[in-house]
């Protein structure tokens, strides 16, 4: 969305950082059209079923290994029982720029190694619950890539679901990445604002949302 003002990089907590504008409308436009492929299979896009009977308003696709409440396998046992897409080099190389982008060159960023990616479509009544990404054995950071709509992302503590928290809006190209003392905080997204993706992305409607983690399961499960 345009704004009088530019907007500026910000630490939200310690450990996440925000970056407006990150990915130029080129780089979006690629990510866009990634996605519609690994949407097709051989895992497709799909809503997820929660152990409770509930089915997320979220879709969702994934490289490398697949998620599923809450656990983490190479095949998508709960939609068709296919072998995930694979998780491509040139997008872990995408992940350590905004690694490097977030808390500048150094080990932190030359060592990342992320070995999944869960790319969410929100259309616009999806939400996301207050939640922490914590399958994973691996301590490093979280990298979240907004592509079309913008939304509110709410980044809240470590403990549990209710305040403190931020409110952050994330519009298309926004880098965020949160590690360090914030790599197990609470967010979600309780609003996507409709008709404000920028042209020239390839989403006519909806928010993607791709993010990028190390699994820490090298070859295992």
């Amino acid at each position: 969305m345009d704004g009088l003002f530019p907007r500026e990089r910000s630490e939200v907590a310690p450990g996440a950082v925000h970056v407006p504008g990150w990915l130029p409308v080129e780089r979006q436009r690629e990510l866009v059209e990634a996605c519609r492929g690994w949407a097709r299979g051989p895992v497709p896009l799909r809503r997820t079923e929660l152990p409770g009977g509930g089915v997320m308003s979220v879709r969702t696709v994934c490289l490398g290994w697949h998620w599923q409440p809450y656990r983490y396998g190479r095949t998508a046992d709960d939609v068709n029982g296919a072998r995930v897409a694979a998780f491509p080099d040139w997008l872990a190389e995408l992940g350590r720029e905004a690694v490097a982008e977030a808390y500048g060159e150094g080990p932190r960023a030359r060592s990342y190694a992320p070995d999944t990616a869960l790319i969410n479509f929100y259309d616009d009544t999806a939400r996301m619950g207050m939640h922490q990404d914590k399958e994973e054995r691996s301590g490093a950071p979280v990298v979240s890539l907004s592509i079309g709509d913008a939304c509110v992302f709410r980044f809240g503590n470590t403990e549990d679901r209710r305040r403190p928290w931020t409110d952050v809006e994330l519009e298309s190209g926004d880098l965020f990445v949160f590690g360090g003392a914030s790599r197990f905080a609470y967010h979600g997204v309780p609003k996507v604002r409709p008709g404000t993706a920028p042209p020239g992305t390839g989403m006519r409607a909806g928010r993607l949302n791709l993010t990028l983690r190390e699994t820490g399961l090298g070859d295992g499960g």
